[in-house]
């Protein structure tokens, strides 16, 4: 079992470079922010739009397939999943309304004369049939519908898909698929040490307002760089339990949940000696503070590419605010 393969979300691609490597880390984010903000009070072809759009991104980059399968697949099919389950539950809408008058009320008040009294069946013959007892909606239901409109859309014996289910179902699966796909391919295009120098290059003007800007960096690029670490350790641990071909039917729930406590304070052992070592090695090179020991990783500097991603990004708002909200 390899956790750093069978599970890569958060992890960087250093191979093949991309033109989303190439793009500066500021303008990553932006268009990321985009994606995770257009979703609000959009329609749902906007939704859509936004969708395929992540997905066209991904095939244009030509993003090798064995990288993105494991992550498109698995978050289309949890997508999918979600809006069907959505769309066929019930929408809390599916009540039966009484109206407050009769409803031949309107018709008898518009007759000059009364109608003649309609026959009714004496109580000694039980096989007479009234003509009241027929429905009264009998003969409006053959009437042709002014429009096309239909509340429920598809009923199939216990299924019964609405409108308001299927846009429910439509706007929480996009949304599922939006903000976390998104994320997962910033984080696959973009170093760490990219994104860390992207955002205090931003967070600049908050040095005014005494903010540790660069405390702040250093910290993020750490918790990034400690991500692999982490997984590597919870790998190791699991590889562990595996080769001693543990029984766990035998050992009973209050010896299982004893040996699984013993296996999370070993990680935590493990997660905070591998921070003491990266500690001890800053210290050995010399790091005082962040202000003192300056590293540029990256160089912010806009090209010619991120200046093309910029215009489509005003493009791409200026069309969602004309005519992607919804009404």
């Amino acid at each position: 079992m390899d956790l750093l393969r069978s599970l890569p979300l958060g992890l960087y691609l250093e191979q093949p470079i991309t033109w989303l490597h190439r793009l500066d880390a500021r303008v990553k984010l932006a268009w990321l922010m985009t994606f995770l903000a257009a979703p609000i009070l959009a329609s749902a072809a906007w939704r859509l739009i936004l969708v395929g759009l992540l997905i066209g991104i991904t095939f244009l980059a030509m993003i090798p397939t064995r990288v993105w399968r494991q992550q498109m697949g698995w978050l289309l099919t949890l997508s999918i999943l979600v809006f069907v389950l959505t769309a066929v539950a019930p929408d809390g809408l599916a009540v039966n309304s009484q109206p407050r008058l009769p409803a031949h009320s309107l018709d008898l008040a518009a007759q000059t004369t009364l109608p003649p009294p309609t026959p009714r069946c004496p109580w000694y013959a039980p096989l007479c049939r009234s003509t009241s007892s027929a429905s009264p909606t009998a003969s409006t239901e053959a009437l042709p519908q002014p429009t096309h409109y239909r509340y429920v859309l598809l009923k199939q014996g216990p299924f019964t898909v609405t409108r308001r289910s299927f846009d429910l179902g439509l706007r929480v699966s996009t949304l599922i698929f939006t903000l976390i796909y998104s994320t997962n391919l910033y984080l696959l295009t973009t170093a760490p040490e990219e994104i860390t120098a992207g955002l205090e290059d931003l967070m600049a003007p908050l040095r005014r307002l005494h903010w540790p800007v660069t405390e702040i960096a250093l910290t993020l690029t750490l918790s990034l760089r400690f991500i692999p670490l982490v997984l590597e350790e919870v790998q190791n641990l699991v590889r562990a339990v595996r080769t001693r071909a543990i029984n766990w039917k035998k050992l009973g729930w209050a010896r299982a949940i004893n040996l699984w406590m013993t296996l999370a304070e070993r990680l935590l052992k493990n997660l905070l000696l591998r921070a003491e070592q990266i500690a001890s090695a800053m210290k050995v090179r010399g790091f005082t503070s962040p202000d003192r020991h300056r590293v540029q990783w990256h160089q912010a500097r806009l090209r010619r590419g991120d200046w093309l991603a910029i215009v489509a990004l005003v493009l791409l708002w200026g069309a969602r605010l004309l005519s992607g909200t919804v009404s």
